[in-house]
């Protein structure tokens, strides 16, 4: 009846797309400092420039070059359907 099931993948879509971009054009050594200051944007989302969308893309950049925190990204369980 609803459609947040649908909106949902579509932003896991989204989110997934960003990061394999992301992954291809930036070298491993930078992913970790621009997910920080992802993250630092994020913390100050009050602001007009900033946002609180930040945040979680930070921790998903930074899990590109942090092996367990990525695992755990991968294979915690999901909603239920």
């Amino acid at each position: 009846m609803t459609r947040r099931p649908a909106r949902r993948h579509s932003f896991r879509n989204a989110l997934r797309r960003v990061l394999v971009r992301i992954r291809r054009f930036l070298p491993p050594g930078t992913r970790l400092p621009v997910g920080l200051l992802l993250m630092v944007g994020g913390v100050l989302g009050f602001l007009p420039v900033l946002g609180f969308w930040m945040l979680p893309l930070g921790v998903a950049v930074a899990a590109l070059d942090l092996v367990p925190l990525w695992r755990w990204l991968r294979h915690r369980p999901g909603p239920p359907s």
